[in-house]
């Protein structure tokens, strides 16, 4: 299923069940038949046909929103050898602790957002008729190095804009990781007919601001003072990219 896809249900049961998994991200089927009291013939019916139409999948013995884009990138740079990959829900704890500490001092914001977020949510991967978002990781030797997220919300006006956030622990920039999980989730906006990219930042983080710049984003707007950290107040930068 793609991302940008519009939510259509054919039955009733069928967007409970959907509904069900997708705001548990993981979930065993007998505990979501029980939770939704349904009988065993017409729930596995219905997971059959929501498995057929690449709308869920089944993976270790859970249900689990079906994605499409599976594939799996290695790279090596510098004797460092990594891997980018659509997000699994089992990255969950590893991309929430690669996110807090990759963004430090707190000069990251909307990534600090996105961690709390998903952390108390307990989900990665979203799609439902508010937002939709999804996330691609960067491995060393299975353990979550770096991220990027795409998040949009469902709203006709916005569907042509997803904003974008990415980072990488501090030990592995400098190798060209960052890039390549900018490119990726870059391509996969492009591909999903996505036309704008946005990302905002306090202007006392230069590195990403410079970062951004050298991959082609622009500054689209200022806000002035309107961070505040400690006694200190800091502009909003407000970058895009048009695809």
């Amino acid at each position: 299923m793609e991302l940008t896809e519009p939510l259509q249900f054919d039955h009733e049961d069928r967007r409970d069940i959907y509904e069900y998994v997708e705001s548990h991200g993981s979930v065993e089927p007998r505990a979501a038949r029980t939770s939704l009291q349904m009988d065993p013939r017409p729930f596995g019916h219905h997971v059959a046909i929501l498995k057929r139409d690449g709308v869920l999948a089944e993976i270790d013995g859970e249900l689990r929103i079906a994605y499409n884009d599976t594939v799996e990138e290695k790279f090596e740079a510098d004797d460092i050898e990594f891997t980018i990959r659509q997000a699994r829900q089992e990255d969950l704890t590893g991309l929430v602790g690669a996110i807090r500490a990759a963004i430090g001092g707190g000069e990251y914001v909307d990534a600090e957002t996105v961690a709390d977020v998903v952390d108390s949510e307990g989900v990665l991967l979203r799609h439902n008729e508010l937002e939709s978002r999804i996330f691609f990781v960067a491995c060393i030797d299975d353990d979550v190095v770096g991220w990027v997220h795409l998040k949009h919300p469902e709203v006709e006006k916005l569907s042509h804009t997803a904003e974008l956030t990415l980072g990488v622990l501090d030990r592995y920039r400098g190798h060209g990781i960052g890039s390549q999980l900018l490119a990726r989730g870059t391509e996969w906006a492009a591909s999903n007919g996505y036309e704008k990219l946005y990302n905002s930042v306090p202007s006392t983080n230069e590195d990403a601001i410079e970062f951004l710049e050298g991959h082609g984003w622009d500054t689209e707007a200022v806000r002035e003072d309107h961070y505040k950290f400690g006694d200190e107040y800091a502009d909003e930068v407000m970058m895009e990219v048009d695809l």
